[in-house]
């Protein structure tokens, strides 16, 4: 009997943990690659309070890897290394404002784990915004590595899994955006999602001691720990711009893409005719909460729609040039 207790616990606790979109390059992943015709702008300015290579040792003094410049413009492998609880905020051209699906993404200069695709090396962040530059409201963060065993800079174990990690910057490996949708910020207190003007950046002390950052839920946040090198900490390349108020009105698109079967079981097929590039595809409840977001690209992708609720579903595919919407009715 004990045993069998111990074993519904165990699967009870693991039906509890959500997992969330995997590493870049695995389906199913939400990571935007630099080159997506999605991003509109980037950041123009950036200011930085850094923090020291490792918390709590003054005499290491604090990182120094680049500087404010690269974290403007677009995602170029030059870093801003914040240090351990350093903080880089940057601004806009334009403000920033609630669209359908990912308004920004950030770009970090994570590597992945060359035997598993589904782990890799990731320092994370806090994302928080503003519509004034003085009040900041913060993303809800969730980490659920494991937070027993130190996760290290210079030895194993040192990879995390992006399916255990939301609403963290450097959730991917370089070149690809983690994006956030300012849609979840929505009833803030002294928030305007439609005029958003300031993204925060704040480093996660990754350390599961006493001096490691918390995620929404209370939990430790475990990153490599310690970093104490130039490069310590989370490393801003850029902040993306994909929906602003300089392109309030986006176009509706008439083409030949296709969505088939509709209805639709357990796979759908979209056909994205050739020339559009990178681009977001996002499945919508009719209540408006977004079920599913991942890049897409031009030619056919097969989507697994298994584990989506049946009835009525939206699908928008948005691109450079505009969207299009779909009403999907999904059988399982």
């Amino acid at each position: 009997m004990k045993g069998i207790l111990i074993a519904l616990c165990l699967l009870l606790s693991g039906a509890v943990q959500a997992q969330y979109a995997p590493q870049a390059g695995v389906v199913g992943t939400t990571a935007i690659p630099k080159t997506s015709s999605l991003f509109q702008a980037w950041a123009t300015r950036c200011d930085v309070q850094r923090g020291l290579q490792q918390i709590g040792n003054m005499a290491g003094g604090y990182a120094s890897l680049g500087d404010t410049s690269a974290a403007i413009g677009a995602p170029d492998g030059n870093v801003l290394s914040l240090g351990d609880a350093g903080v880089a905020t940057v601004f806009f051209k334009d403000a920033l404002r609630n669209g359908t699906g990912a308004d920004f993404a950030v770009f970090e200069n994570g590597f992945a784990n060359v035997l598993n695709p589904e782990e890799a090396f990731l320092e994370l962040a806090f994302v928080e915004v503003s519509s004034d530059g003085v009040h900041f409201t913060r993303f809800p963060a969730i980490s659920q590595t494991q937070d027993t065993v130190q996760l290290s800079s210079t030895a194993a174990p040192s990879y995390t899994t992006a399916r255990q990690l939301h609403n963290l910057a450097g959730k991917y490996i370089a070149g690809f955006g983690t994006p956030f949708d300012l849609q979840e910020l929505v009833d803030s207190p002294g928030l305007d999602v439609q005029h958003i003007i300031a993204v925060r950046l704040i480093d996660v002390v990754g350390a599961i001691g006493a001096d490691g950052s918390l995620d929404a839920q209370g939990r430790k946040v475990n990153d490599p720990f310690p970093t104490p090198f130039p490069s310590s900490g989370f490393d801003l390349d850029a902040v993306g711009v994909i929906h602003s108020t300089a392109t309030t009105v986006v176009p509706t698109l008439a083409t030949d893409i296709s969505v088939y079967p509709n209805p639709a079981g357990a796979t759908l097929d979209v056909r994205v005719p050739d020339g559009f590039g990178t681009g977001l595809l996002s499945l919508y409840a009719p209540s408006g909460a977004c079920l599913r977001q991942n890049a897409i690209h031009s030619g056919t992708t097969r989507l697994s729609l298994q584990e989506l609720p049946a009835g009525l579903l939206f699908l928008r595919l948005q691109f450079q040039n505009g969207y299009s919407c779909t009403k999907l009715l999904l059988h399982q």
